[in-house]
């Protein structure tokens, strides 16, 4: 089986489903994981913008793609010439167990895909508090970005306990947010993501200060890991992990 594999996140997963390192002959320069299993994999492009030449020169008998991450004129293409894909479309947390398995059965490592998305029903099933912080996760600084609770990033952090408000109920899950937002909607603190704005504290803090001037009280800040907050597939599991107890931190902080 040659695969090509067009999500960071879910390349990881292939490595730890099981996939034998010589299955994958394709990949973006965002997949970075596990290092020593995609060094010599030749990269095909970014996620936006991968080179079709270049996959179909690779021969694949499957290439992994996601509905967001990746152009649907790729997609299209690649149907027109008769490559396989596998596309996955996760917008929460719930849906990533019946991905993993979906995917497992299609590389052949059902077992392990199996292992992993019991582990997150698991995870899911823990009761969490909803007495959180409400939060807005930042994702880019101009302009000023964040997740809503409709996407994944924003699914994930509300099933840890967080309160995620939605600012733009009617946009594309990615708002662009000013102070006089996270004033209105009572924000309590900003989860400055690594990814894909790299967010240092100082940035977060002046906004906490333009919040001040402008009426609000003042917001308190978190730089917090990007790949747990973005990367879906079996990142999941240690995402859900890592945010819990987070937010439990938090709580115990504010108490």
């Amino acid at each position: 089986m040659r695969i090509v594999s067009l999500v960071p996140s879910l390349t990881k997963t292939l490595a730890e489903l099981g996939l034998p390192k010589e299955h994958l002959v394709g990949r973006t320069p965002w997949c970075i994981y596990p290092e020593e299993y995609v060094l010599e994999i030749p990269v095909v492009g970014g996620t936006k913008t991968p080179n079709l030449n270049k996959i179909i020169a690779l021969n694949p008998d499957l290439v992994v793609m996601d509905k967001e991450e990746n152009p649907l004129e790729v997609f299209n293409e690649l149907d027109k010439r008769g490559i396989e894909r596998f596309v996955s479309e996760v917008e929460s947390p719930n849906d990533v167990p019946d991905m993993l398995r979906s995917l497992g059965k299609r590389i052949n490592c059902e077992a392990m895909s199996e292992t992993f998305a019991t582990a997150i029903e698991l995870e899911l099933e823990q009761v969490t508090a909803e007495n959180g912080p409400k939060v807005a996760a930042m994702i880019w600084h101009e302009p000023l970005m964040c997740v809503s609770p409709t996407r994944y990033s924003g699914s994930l952090l509300e099933q840890c306990g967080f309160i995620v408000p939605d600012f733009e109920p009617n946009g594309n899950g990615y708002p662009v947010v000013t102070t006089n937002h996270l004033i209105e909607h009572s924000i309590e603190g900003m989860l400055l993501s690594s990814e894909p704005h790299n967010f240092a504290l100082e940035e977060g803090e002046a906004i906490s200060e333009k919040v001040v001037l402008d009426g609000g009280r003042r917001i308190w800040n978190v730089c917090i890991d990007g790949e747990a907050l973005t990367w879906f597939g079996t990142h999941t599991l240690y995402g859900l992990k890592h945010f819990r107890a987070l937010c439990e931190d938090l709580k115990m902080k504010a108490s």
